[in-house]
């Protein structure tokens, strides 16, 4: 049963992808109202993946309405619908993901910004686009713990994550984001954290495989404003890290 469920699962998770992103390509051509468009197809997607996959949702504390930067932790590429479904926005992405066939046209078209974590001359041309975004009403997050983890703790964020934020005195909010199963004999944190080697289809396949899951998304109550970047790196990252629930 558990194959059959992640055989459909997986054929409805590519079918609504591409065709999502073919509805918005014609879209595109013929609504005036870009933007708006781009935020209705990323949002159905997102609620139609949380659908399929069984993903219950918990949202604690007051989500923030765009404009808004907005930082958590990462676990999964589970966390992007999850918050996606819950909040308006886009999101920061690792630059190598733009080289993957069709999904890093597909993430840039819908409005993800790219930033090359490895070149730090590519981060003020991301801040830029980040507080571009934002002048535009829409919301932004950001994982700058850099990499997804296993769940067990938060890593320390990147501070360069803030610079412009440090120089514009720009707010920033903040959650945590975890997991749980109900089946006591299986591990969240190989099933739905994605920090091995595992490549991304192997992995999708064993987490379609599970019934269902819970996610917990805790957001933070006041948004965070420093001048110093490290500074506002650790106060994040200890705001957070005081919300997060490990993922067992």
């Amino acid at each position: 049963m558990k194959y059959l469920r992640a055989i459909i699962r997986i054929v409805f998770f590519f079918g609504s992808t591409f065709g999502l992103y073919g509805l918005w390509w014609v879209g595109d051509f013929i609504i005036p109202n870009k933007q708006y468009w781009r935020q209705i197809i990323f949002r159905t997607w997102a609620r139609w993946y949380v659908k399929s996959a069984g993903i219950e949702i918990e949202v604690l504390g007051d989500k923030p309405k765009p404009p808004f930067f907005l930082v958590s932790n990462h676990l999964s590429y589970t966390d992007i619908p999850v918050l996606r479904a819950v909040v308006e926005s886009v999101f920061v992405a690792k630059g190598d993901i733009e080289g993957w066939f069709a999904a890093g046209k597909m993430v840039g078209d819908i409005g993800n910004i790219y930033i090359d974590r490895e070149n730090n001359r590519d981060i003020p041309r991301a801040g830029a686009a980040i507080l571009e975004t934002i002048g535009k009403g829409e919301g932004v997050i950001v994982f700058p713990e850099g990499t997804s983890t296993k769940g067990d703790k938060v890593l320390p964020f990147n501070s360069s994550f803030f610079e412009f934020a440090s120089q514009t005195d720009l707010p920033i909010q903040y959650a945590s984001i975890t997991y749980q199963i109900d089946d006591k004999s299986k591990k969240p944190s190989e099933l739905i954290c994605w920090w091995d080697d595992t490549s991304f289809i192997a992995h999708l396949w064993r987490f379609f495989q599970l019934r269902g899951c819970k996610a917990i998304v805790n957001f933070g109550s006041e948004p965070v404003v420093e001048p110093n970047r490290k500074k506002l790196a650790k106060e994040l990252w200890s705001r957070v890290n005081d919300k997060f629930i490990p993922v067992l």
